[in-house]
This record gives C-alpha cells, structure tokens and sequence, in this order.
C-alpha cells in the first residue's frame, strides 16, 4: 500500500546539524560552516535541528513516507547519518545518498517524492547546490518544493500533511 504522500527531506542544514551549532543563532551555524569550525566534520556528534524528530514523526503518524536526502557520497558517512537518526529517534525511512556520477537531482528524480523538503544551502553556494532547481521540468511540476533557511529546522512547517502540500 503507497503511503498517503512520500516526503523527501535533506539531513544536514534540514534537520540535522553539527554538534558545535548547539546553542548558536542560524547565522552563527551558517558561519561555522564557512570558517570550517571543527565539529562540522564530525558527523558522529551531529543533533537534530530543534524538533525535527517531532515534526517528522507528526507527518509520519499521519501516513507519510519519510525518506532522507544525505549530502554524503560514502557509505560509511552515511552509516554516520544513520546511527545519528537512529540516535534521536527519528522517524523510520531510507537514508539516500548520491552515487558515482549522481548529483541530487538524481536522486530526487529516481525517487520522485511528492514533497521535497531541503533548505537554501547559504553556507556553500545556495541555490545552485540545492536539488529541486536542476530536477527535469516535467517531474519538477509533480514536486511540492519547500526550502527552509539553512540552519533554520523546519518547526514553522505545518503539522498538517494536507497544509504542507499547500505550503
């Protein structure tokens, strides 16, 4: 049975965030991203994003598939990902990532989410690093695409599925 909608959402800089970010503004998370302050790198130690967990498991009790984005291209950095989720309780779902060749378009494509979720990527480029500005025309139009501030968590999302796709 197809869940009610399939939401496709980007961990880091979405929902989650290095462990240095605690307690700082997003301004402050985005600049620690540039400077390359040294919890960045540390993908063991990263935390949810305010109440990410909380927000998907809302939108994953009310029958939606929730299936992660990773920025990571190794398996074993994505096993990073997997265990922080694990970790916080996040809500269940495949952890994607980008293999040989692949940009995340790629991704998004071959998955075709019904609501891609990702925010701005201020820290390393903005737009033209994100996803849903280079996916095909023809299934971007099927996309509900949200961005969020970069560092911002997605609290201010609607709790309602039915709102989020009118977003």
């Amino acid at each position: 049975m197809r869940s009610l909608v399939k939401i496709m959402i980007f961990l880091h800089g979405t929902t989650i965030m290095h462990g240095g970010g605690v307690g700082r503004t997003r301004e402050e998370r985005v600049r620690q991203v540039v400077d390359r302050e040294e919890s960045v790198r540390d993908f063991d130690s990263y935390v949810p994003i305010d109440h990410a967990v909380a927000k998907l498991q809302t939108w994953k009790e009310q029958g939606a598939e929730i299936v992660y984005l990773s920025s990571h291209r190794a398996v074993e950095d994505v096993e990073k990902d997997q265990s922080v989720l694990r970790a916080y309780a996040f809500p269940t779902g495949e952890v994607l990532f980008r293999r040989d060749g692949e940009d995340y378009r790629h991704v998004a494509e071959r998955i075709a989410p019904d609501i891609l979720v990702e925010d701005d990527c201020e820290s390393i480029g903005g737009e033209e690093e994100m996803t849903y500005p280079h996916i095909q025309p023809g299934l971007k139009a099927r996309i509900k695409s949200i961005a969020v501030k970069e560092f911002g968590g997605i609290d201010h999302l609607p709790d309602q599925i039915a709102a989020l796709v009118d977003y």
